[in-house]
């Protein structure tokens, strides 16, 4: 929000002078922290210290064994009762290392015991139901979304955004899907490139390409929210964007791959990495190169010949050249780039100097 903000919503009797003042305030602390990390940095938190990680193999030791006792009871609680019990320790110790402690790494893993646990006790349920395998699939990746969701609005961890996303991104696999894709993805046949081409498999391919474009405006809509990148917002977006590159580049690269080669390829690399120069996330553009240089491999390296080698040589001076420069190469992108609704609400750029 502008100083022109402010005087407008002061004038117009939404803030009180005081009030203004407190957000004036909290504007200038928040971008003085950001002022303060490396402009070379994006920020994000993995785990804070060993402790965390020495917590995080303590939580899981003690989940397999609380697991283990719990199958003591046998038969069909092997598979019913013991997920959900697993799932309701998770969220009840997570009432401890994620609301008090505030640890990261710990919770993680917490809400992934939590999200294994639903999968597992849903598909079991619905298994009993007697319904078709790709109705078991669309409801049991469905409601294990919802339940992600609902740990999300209690605990407010980032990475749960990812597990929601995994799950939506099962039950839309679960509606688009042909016997012959899944078969494909099980075994990893000889056809899988063609599965995300969208000339070959629209309706799976577009439903890819479709997740991904979902899970990067999520991401956009947590990012405008923390342009300074200093909270949760921030942090949920990091976990949306290593959704939705994957998802977007599983399409376009191997659609493009099989419709006319690495040079298109390289024109959509270009778009790609401005498009993230634009919004400040490396974490976007690595799993996008990534993703690209793992099909290149593939699929070039079954053609024989070593014209990969060289592909991915260039791949990685390209990427290496980038990280190099971004502070400065993102600066002379958001200058050339005229004013755009929500340019104001991305992070803020330096000089090119």
């Amino acid at each position: 929000m502008t100083p022109e903000d402010l005087r407008a919503a002061v004038a117009a009797g939404i803030l009180t002078e005081s009030q203004a003042a407190s957000v004036q305030v909290l504007a200038t602390d928040r971008a003085g922290k950001r002022a303060s990390l490396p402009q070379e940095d994006e920020p994000f938190e993995f785990f804070r210290g060993f402790s965390e990680i020495f917590i995080s193999i303590g939580l899981v030791i003690l989940l397999i064994g609380a697991t283990a006792l719990l199958t003591a009871f046998g038969g069909f609680a092997l598979l019913t009762l013991v997920p959900l019990a697993t799932a309701g320790i998770a969220w009840w110790w997570a009432g401890y290392f994620t609301l008090k402690r505030r640890m990261t790494l710990p919770s993680m893993v917490l809400a992934s015991a939590y999200g294994i646990g639903i999968v597992i006790f849903t598909f079991t349920v619905l298994a009993q139901a007697n319904l078709g395998e790709r109705t078991i699939a669309i409801l049991g990746f469905t409601a294990s979304a919802l339940g992600m969701i609902a740990w999300y609005r209690r605990f407010r961890l980032p990475f749960s955004a990812f597990l929601t996303g995994a799950f939506a991104l099962g039950a839309v696999y679960a509606i688009t899907a042909s016997a012959e894709n899944l078969i494909g993805l099980v075994t990893g046949g000889d056809d899988f490139s063609t599965f995300f081409d969208l000339t070959e498999s629209p309706a799976f391919a577009t439903a890819t390409l479709l997740f991904g474009m979902a899970a990067f405006l999520t991401g956009m809509w947590f990012d405008t929210r923390d342009p300074y990148r200093l909270g949760r917002h921030a942090a949920t977006a990091f976990w949306c964007h290593l959704l939705a590159a994957p998802a977007l580049v599983n399409t376009v690269a191997l659609t493009l791959l099989n419709g006319g080669g690495t040079g298109f390829l390289a024109v959509a690399l270009v778009f790609i990495t401005l498009l993230a120069l634009v919004i400040d996330r490396r974490s976007f553009l690595t799993a996008a190169i990534v993703y690209i240089a793992i099909v290149i491999t593939w699929v070039m390296g079954d053609n024989g010949g070593t014209s990969w080698i060289f592909t991915l040589l260039v791949l990685g001076a390209f990427i290496t050249a980038i990280g190099t420069w971004w502070v400065q190469l993102r600066a002379r992108v958001m200058e050339l780039l005229p004013d755009f609704p929500g340019k104001s609400r991305l992070p803020p750029y330096g000089s090119t100097e």
